[in-house]
């Protein structure tokens, strides 16, 4: 069954080992931010610089694998329509839309969404990493360093599949941010099947 993230919110739920994760842009140019903590021990947790130090690129896609803080395997990615996420950028949250945008009155962002829905889970706030950002565009210039976010590459439709490595607890956003998305805020769909047979 596809459900669904309602645009600017987040969900929290368990993935058992095997199982197999598919996060989908159902309308195209929508960003979903990705977090996975070891189900049985929430100090294990996905991590960015393992994951890009072992890949040793930054652009991640069909047969990588995504690591934790302690050199484990957490998820595989199996299919991939798109081909351009971003590891690199932490969620966007209230001190985001503050100092990056200007609000005076910010929404609380896929950070502030995340923790909400990871609380249950015994996730707080302080344990949240970066994310895996699902159809995020971030070019980056090899000579200077820098980067800017630009619209998602994914069309309606366009999906990433993962398979869960161990006992997880997921969190996944339709993200809240105007610069990620493409100037508006969509939903994000995702499915959980029971993988192959052991």
């Amino acid at each position: 069954m596809v459900e669904t993230i309602p645009p600017r919110s987040g969900a929290g739920f368990r993935l058992p080992k095997g199982a197999e994760l598919t996060v989908i842009d159902p309308q195209g140019c929508q960003v979903s931010d990705l977090l996975a903590f070891n189900a049985d021990d929430l100090r294990e947790v996905i991590s960015s610089g393992r994951t890009l130090d072992y890949a040793s690129r930054l652009y991640l896609t069909t047969g990588d694998p995504l690591y934790s803080n302690r050199s484990n395997v957490m998820l595989s990615i199996l299919e991939d329509t798109v081909g351009r996420h971003d590891f690199l950028l932490t969620p966007c949250s209230k001190d985001t839309f503050r100092i990056i945008y200007g609000d005076t009155d910010p929404h609380r962002g896929c950070f502030g969404n995340l923790a909400a829905a990871l609380q249950p889970y015994g996730v707080e706030p302080d344990m949240i990493p970066t994310a895996f950002n699902c159809f995020m565009n971030v070019p980056i210039d090899g000579a200077t360093g820098t980067f800017t976010v630009e619209p998602p590459l994914s069309k309606a439709g366009d999906f990433i599949r993962f398979r869960a490595e161990m006992d997880l607890v997921i969190g996944l956003t339709a993200c809240s941010a105007l610069q990620s998305n493409g100037g508006s805020f969509k939903p994000i769909q995702y499915r959980i099947d029971a993988g192959p047979a052991a």
